[in-house]
């Protein structure tokens, strides 16, 4: 939990209330009362005092027997201390750039001093609240999705036992199109907001909850640029939940069966050539070279137009410009949430043109999609890179994976 600034929660609470008045106003409405007991309630229950808060500091025999080893990830790191872990984050695929910091800290020891610009999380978490699809993933991931209280936007959300815990109100819906409700928030008042921004950006989007002792973690998993390295960011999960050891294995698993992938995929005779995306409002994007997607289409051994490319994202370009790649690509995949190849060609005639149009190679990652239109491919298949590589490796060279069964593709007819 943050620790707050030595300001009077009741001046907060007044400025807070002044700044919601209307022009002329001199009560507050009935909403804005609830809104200003909320608060009031967050802030008196974050700072009751604690047993964990007080006391000299921790002299104790170390808590955490089992650790984690980031190999992959570039974004974010880990140091063990007998009481709690130091978690940073970094802005960009480098350590040390414009770290953000976090205490996890055990409950029932006291906080350690000499982090004055730090988040405390006190762990292992009870609750959480998620504003992504790929949170729920993570959870899943570590086993612990029971601890969701709350997401974002409900919509999105693929996993059938989160989904259950939906059906029955386990899990509230705590905003919509990427905006979270504050109040809301404060209602269920959680261990952790997780959120999904550059850690390096300031945001006073979530000033409130903080200042009522809601701690934010900024994920940046989307970041990183290879796939092992945005899948290695279950080991934060794990560290927020004590959960390294059983986390460790799944990932290892996870990298054995890649690296064995992988190793077939580059070695295989003949790189076919490879398309991705559709344009859209006269704009394509394609994958930079230095993406986690390239880096998936080198390891499926394909032929990447654009893998010469610098940088991570994606190019920007025009139909003009990719259109000569297509009419001789072999294989063409990742077609937005395109199901169909008439529905292909409506949106531009020339798609028609292609080669994989004609010769049926076209591959959309859109097999797993229920029945709300959630798709499992933006929430399970980051921590599964293994089955990702595994379904491109099937498509472009079937000889090698004969009886593997597309998991998030399927071929477009």
């Amino acid at each position: 939990m943050v620790q707050d600034h030595p300001v009077n929660h009741g001046s907060k609470l007044r400025r807070f209330a002044a700044m919601h008045q209307q022009p002329g106003s001199v009560q507050l409405s009935t909403h804005l009362l609830f809104v200003f007991f909320l608060i009031s309630a967050a802030l008196l229950s974050c700072h009751q005092p604690e047993t964990q808060q007080a006391g000299p500091a921790y002299s104790g025999k170390p808590l955490f027997p089992d650790t984690v080893q980031i190999k992959y990830a570039r974004g974010f790191q880990l140091e063990y201390h007998p009481n709690y872990k130091l978690l940073q984050v970094f802005t960009s695929s480098g350590k040390g750039q414009d770290t953000t910091r976090y205490l996890l800290v055990q409950r029932g020891t006291p906080a350690p001093g000499g982090y004055p610009y730090a988040q405390q999380i006190w762990i292992p978490l009870r609750s959480m609240i998620g504003t992504s699809s790929m949170h729920v993933a993570l959870a899943d991931f570590a086993d612990c999705s029971g601890l969701l209280t709350g997401l974002e936007d409900l919509r999105y959300v693929f996993s059938p036992a989160v989904r259950e815990r939906i059906r029955k109100g386990l899990i509230k819906g705590v905003g919509v199109d990427g905006n979270l409700d504050n109040e809301q928030v404060l209602a269920l008042h959680p261990d952790l907001v997780m959120v999904t921004k550059n850690p390096g950006v300031q945001s006073e989007r979530y000033g409130v909850l903080q200042e009522a002792g809601i701690p934010v973690l900024a994920n940046a998993e989307w970041m990183e640029t290879t796939p092992l390295g945005q899948a290695e960011w279950v080991k934060l999960m794990a560290a927020l939940v004590n959960k390294e050891a059983a986390v460790n294995r799944a990932f290892d698993s996870v990298e054995t069966a890649y690296q064995h992938l992988a190793q077939q995929g580059r070695g295989a005779a003949g790189k076919p050539a490879v398309i991705t995306g559709l344009a859209y409002k006269g704009t394509w994007f394609v994958p930079r070279g230095e993406s986690f997607m390239a880096q998936f289409l080198r390891d499926a051994g394909a032929a990447y137009p654009w893998a010469a490319t610098k940088g991570s994202g994606n190019l920007a370009l025009s139909f003009e410009s990719v259109a000569p790649q297509g009419l001789q690509a072999d294989y063409w995949i990742n077609t937005s949430d395109a199901v169909s190849k008439t529905e292909i060609a409506d949106r531009d005639r020339r798609y028609a043109d292609f080669k994989p149009f004609k010769n049926n190679t076209i591959y959309n990652n859109n097999n797993q999609v229920n029945d709300q239109g959630s798709n499992d491919y933006w929430e399970s298949a980051a921590f599964h890179p293994q089955i990702i590589l595994a379904d491109l490796i099937r498509i472009f060279h079937p000889d090698l994976l004969p009886t593997h069964q597309l998991v998030y593709y399927k071929q477009i007819k």
